[in-house]
């Protein structure tokens, strides 16, 4: 193990899957206390629960089941963590859902659902992140870190899922509130927006066109991993990230660059 995040407590949700999965292996991996969140244990992708590769590989971690749109799971887990390890260094908010509609196309309780995760359940996870970081001595200058997951469909369009991208533009514009409105009690907020990223999970992110159509528009000669987010949400999780703040950093392969 490295010792880049050693001894951080971090709170992750959407743990069990995909890019969250990764960045809690990453995590591990660089000595952080990782406590992970999720309504699921197993991941969408197959293999062994997140929970159990941590631990598995020496690192130490914990599981709560949470439902990120209930301000009672989260406040119930982030202060089950503060009770158990002392302090939040790090918060993730990377829990995310989709409709896979266009806007006449999706319905009134398609959009609660998306809405529901993806923004008010990063609304709490923010929220119960700095009520905690607040009442903390700072280390190396931060009381605590934030990190949001966006994604390039919240800066362009996204074809065929309007509830999403309108989630992640909003993802975009909560980090920067929060990293102007709590800069000077040392409280650091960005944001990772990522291009397409394979992570194995069935259904509409795996649609043949719309793999072609990201293939086609991303200028390096491979579409994202989740490995690749996980590497750089642990430079933000960092000492080596304090005067970057309200940060939004694209990993795309140069999608919008083209």
């Amino acid at each position: 193990m490295s010792s880049l995040l050693a001894g951080k407590v971090v709170g992750i949700t959407g743990a069990s899957s995909g890019i969250g999965r990764a960045i809690a292996l990453s995590f591990a991996q660089e000595g952080a206390i990782v406590a992970l969140a999720d309504i699921e244990t197993e991941p969408k992708e197959g293999g062994a629960p997140t929970l159990d590769l941590v631990r598995d590989a020496g690192g130490t971690a914990r599981f709560d089941r949470v439902d990120v749109s209930q301000w009672a799971d989260i406040d119930r887990w982030i202060s089950d963590v503060v009770r158990s390890y002392g302090r939040l260094d790090v918060m993730v908010n990377n829990a995310a859902t989709f409709s896979g509609t266009g806007l006449v196309d999706t319905s009134a309780e398609q959009w609660e659902t998306v809405m529901g995760v993806n923004m008010t359940g990063m609304f709490y996870g923010c929220k119960r992140a700095v009520q905690q970081m607040l009442t903390q001595e700072p280390r190396a200058e931060a009381r605590g870190r934030i990190i949001n997951l966006g994604s390039q469909q919240g800066i362009v369009t996204s074809p065929r899922d309007t509830a999403y991208g309108v989630s992640k533009a909003g993802a975009i514009y909560i980090s920067r509130q929060i990293a102007v409105d709590y800069a000077k009690d040392l409280i650091i907020c960005n944001t990772i927006s990522p291009g397409k990223v394979v992570t194995g999970k069935p259904g509409l992110p795996m649609d043949p066109a719309l793999m072609e159509n990201a293939r086609r528009r991303t200028p390096w000669p491979r579409l994202g991993t989740p490995q690749d987010i996980a590497n750089t949400a642990v430079f933000l999780a960092s000492d080596r990230a304090t005067f970057m703040t309200g940060a939004n950093l694209v990993v795309d392969g140069g999608w919008l660059a083209g």
